[in-house]
């Protein structure tokens, strides 16, 4: 590959073809819906849309990515790279239905189009194909890549619904610091995509050491990762992002910029804790948050974290147009606007 936008196209076909080939599991036993219902959620129901549909494809790139910046072979790191991908897409079933929402990239969620029984049951699925591409690192790489990545997928899993349990316990709740939303946020979003860098290297066959500095570069560009979004549900462009930027204010949604308001101003914590913020109030709400420097203190976070990432990247010393591609992605995770 010439570029590095070139070796990321081919990489995200890959992916999809492989995500096709895994998720064709599902019809082996004459469960066609089951299937359908499958392909809908991946996004590859509706062809005029397909692009905006699928989803980004992050954790699955950055498995191939790490893989071939640590010299290996990204074609061996493949089942890796799918698995990572219907785990995240499991989860996200999941969650559509315990925050109960109907809207997902701008259609019906699963459990809003078939109900909650059947969309537990695709979940379900997806979390049951994840673990039969996981274990074919066994073949593509070797049986002790394999055991070790299942491993990884086991426990990130239950790391998930950690972060998911905190999530959900927390909205009953007013006296939240800091030191709450790093364990969820790292839970939630972070943890399967240190996930995703660790096993991108265990495919390169790369010792524990150094597998352990790509899981650490995960982990710290997640959190930025998700501090951004953080920042993007209030004063992102809805036009961007396909969605309302006063969306996390008037949900009452416990994220960074919020937490660190209501520890902050007195006057922001008594109007949050009166009640829902309307949309006729959320200019003014915003206003009080960048006056209290909330805005500026967020970026900041996600620039800091960012940075960590980087610094703990170089000591993993990736190597080729990978490397470089590696360091983009990072970037502009961080920097997105959508």
């Amino acid at each position: 590959m010439d570029t590095a936008e070139s070796l990321t196209r081919l990489y995200l076909d890959a992916i999809e073809n492989g995500l096709k080939r895994a998720v064709e599991h599902s019809d082996s036993f004459e469960s066609t819906r089951l299937h359908e219902m499958l392909a809908y959620h991946m996004g590859w129901m509706d062809h005029k849309r397909k692009s905006s549909l699928a989803g980004k494809r992050i954790r699955p790139l950055l498995v191939l990515l790490v893989c071939s910046a640590a010299g290996g072979d990204w074609n061996n790191a493949l089942p890796g790279a799918t698995a990572v991908e219907l785990i995240h897409n499991f989860s996200l079933i999941h969650d559509d239905i315990e925050d109960h929402s109907s809207l997902r990239r701008g259609r019906p969620t699963v459990w809003k189009k078939w109900g909650v029984p059947q969309a537990i049951n695709t979940g379900d699925a997806m979390f049951a194909l994840a673990h039969l591409e996981a274990i074919r690192l066994a073949d593509t790489v070797n049986v002790q890549v394999g055991l070790q990545a299942v491993e990884i997928l086991q426990k990130t899993c239950l790391h998930l619904t950690q972060g998911q349990f905190l999530d959900l316990s927390y909205e009953t709740r007013s006296d939240l610091t800091l030191d709450d939303y790093w364990p969820m946020v790292e839970g939630k979003t972070a943890a399967l995509i240190s996930a995703s860098t660790e096993i991108g290297a265990l495919a390169a066959l790369k010792n524990q050491p150094l597998s352990e500095l790509y899981r650490r570069f995960g982990l710290l560009l997640g959190l930025a990762f998700q501090i951004q979004d953080d920042y993007l549900g209030i004063w992102g462009d809805s036009c961007l992002t396909g969605k309302s930027s006063q969306s996390d204010l008037v949900t009452g949604k416990l994220t960074l910029p919020v937490i660190y308001a209501l520890s902050k101003s007195a006057q922001f914590a008594d109007r949050w804790n009166a009640g829902q913020i309307c949309g006729s109030d959320v200019q003014d709400v915003i206003k009080l948050l960048e006056t209290e420097g909330v805005a500026d203190f967020t970026r900041g976070q996600a620039s800091r974290l960012l940075n960590e990432a980087l610094m703990v990247l170089q000591k993993a010393e990736p190597k080729g147009i990978a490397q470089e591609a590696l360091e983009s992605l990072a970037m502009n995770l961080v920097n997105r606007q959508t």
